[in-house]
């Protein structure tokens, strides 16, 4: 009994050196296949998302959505976005859309948001007329900025008549006008019928009533208001022709 207990150690560790030593790399390579394994499964469930985003018809463009136009007809914004039904949602160039849906005149910006699965939503700022210009027997609306928003055979009404030398929106005398005109508060704002500048230092208001303020430039507007109020205030119901609040320092009146 005690012989066969000493044999069997050695026959075994007879055994375990015919074989030969375990090596670290064959202590490794069960480790190594675990992690191939693993960067397959993640490789295959990237390939699986790009196809969805990318290749399938599951999230494709299959709807588009406009807000905020009143001004600009709605196939007109969706016309000029050119987004094509069908395309992949992920594909889409946001920025470019954007780009070209405010290369409408009425458009002062826009917003364009993906509304997943299926869904563009295009959301739209549009320009505000603040003044309307007549030329060529036509009558122009333009925005706060000298821009043609629009234009009809037909004067708006609530919108004083720009008068200017060389209308658009990069003529100074056009841009002095309508940033004293829009810099007005409501109150004084309603009552003006046309804004008129001879040049951007030179710019006149032409009230309801047959008042004319001599505004000249548009620094120092809240001065001015301030003036402007204090003098018809204390008008006493006496009639005022013009008011000349262009310094401030020096009022005139007539």
């Amino acid at each position: 009994m005690t012989e066969a207990r000493t044999d069997q150690p050695e026959s075994e560790a007879g055994d375990r050196a015919a074989d030969g030593p375990e090596t670290a790399a064959d202590r490794a390579r069960p480790g190594r296949w675990k992690v191939i394994f693993v960067a397959l499964l993640v490789l295959g469930a990237l390939a699986a998302v790009g196809w969805v985003l990318l290749g399938s018809k599951l999230l494709v463009v299959r709807h588009v959505e406009v807000s905020g136009a009143a001004l600009a007809p709605r196939d007109r914004i969706v016309a000029a976005a050119g987004i094509r039904l069908g395309v992949p949602m992920a594909r889409l160039d946001t920025g470019a859309i954007r780009a070209r849906v405010e290369r409408l005149r009425e458009v002062e910006s826009a917003e364009v948001k993906r509304d997943w699965p299926a869904t563009v939503r295009i959301v739209v700022h549009e320009r505000v007329p603040v003044a309307v210009l007549q030329r060529g027997g036509r009558y122009q609306r333009l925005d706060r900025h000298g821009v043609t928003v629009a234009d009809g055979a037909s004067r708006p009404a609530g919108l004083p008549e720009l008068t200017v030398a060389s209308p658009g929106p990069s003529d100074p005398a056009t841009l002095a006008a309508l940033k004293v005109l829009t810099g007005l508060p409501e109150r004084l704002r309603a009552r003006v019928t046309e804004v008129e500048a001879a040049d951007p230092a030179s710019v006149e208001l032409h009230m309801k009533g047959g008042l004319t303020v001599t505004w000249g430039p548009p620094e120092r507007a809240a001065e001015k208001i301030r003036l402007l109020d204090s003098v018809e205030r204390t008008a006493s119901g006496r009639s005022l022709h013009s008011v000349d609040v262009s310094s401030p320092e020096v009022l005139i009146t007539r």
